[in-house]
């Protein structure tokens, strides 16, 4: 009889991944935007918020870093964005895979590095805008508090974090509510019940949500003091954090 807990379900958009096994490697990393702007309300609207903030902290000299850059798609808009600027733009992804798509993609912006390396482990530069777009949620729990306080050790008084995260709901009968309307918006969106439960599956272990007042824990222990919500879509939050 095949395990099912080893086999590799289908979970949309020409990717399979185990159970408790999602990867962002290999056909992942290959077809990961198709896939997430699908997957994540709101997603793309979220880079184009993430432009706009970035002018009111983003000048000449700055530094910017887009953490767990995946394809380089924020990334690029960024340097894009501020291309007329002396900006640098640092995106930083812990697989090779998407590492490479990233450094492909961003190959026409000389403002931009992308560095292969483990958010637990990173040393930042001082700057002034750091990005954290559903990336926080993949790092393991016990190191995501000091991956925030190296973010607020490392940026300028009045520099900002946007962090971007799926978020549980503050108690069972909304988390309830929330896990059946993702479900609906999945379905919409062309993904099969094999695919969602597939891709469910994968994550266990691997995607790890807070709830907003957990994230707002990790933000106030690591020193931010100013925090406002600017997107929200049922469990899909972006905060903005000032220093």
């Amino acid at each position: 009889m095949t395990d099912i807990t080893e086999k590799p379900g289908t979970v949309g958009d020409g990717i399979q991944a185990p159970n408790a096994g999602w990867s962002f490697a290999g056909e992942a990393s290959v077809n990961f935007d198709a896939h997430v702007s699908k997957s994540v309300p709101l997603y793309d609207s979220g880079h184009e918020l993430v432009e706009e903030l970035s002018d009111f902290f983003v000048a000449d000299g700055s530094v910017v870093y887009d953490l767990g850059c995946s394809t380089g798609a924020l990334t690029s808009r960024l340097a894009q964005r501020h291309r007329h600027h002396n900006v640098r733009v640092i995106g930083v992804d812990c697989e090779p895979d998407m590492v490479a798509v990233a450094r492909q993609r961003c190959r026409p912006y000389d403002a931009v590095e992308v560095v292969l390396a483990d958010l637990a482990q990173l040393s930042l530069e001082r700057a002034d805008f750091v990005v954290l777009y559903y990336t926080l949620q993949f790092v393991p729990p016990k190191f995501r508090q000091d991956v925030l306080n190296e973010i607020y050790s490392a940026l300028n008084w009045g520099g900002a974090l946007m962090m971007f995260e799926k978020v549980r709901a503050p108690d069972a009968r909304f988390q309830d509510i929330a896990t059946q309307l993702y479900t609906e918006y999945k379905l919409s969106r062309g993904y099969t019940a094999e695919d969602i439960v597939a891709k469910s599956r994968s994550l266990k272990r691997v995607l790890e949500p807070f709830s907003t007042q957990g994230n707002h824990d990790l933000l106030a222990r690591a020193g931010f003091v100013d925090v406002m919500t600017v997107q929200k879509y049922v469990c899909f939050e972006g905060f903005l954090a000032i220093k």
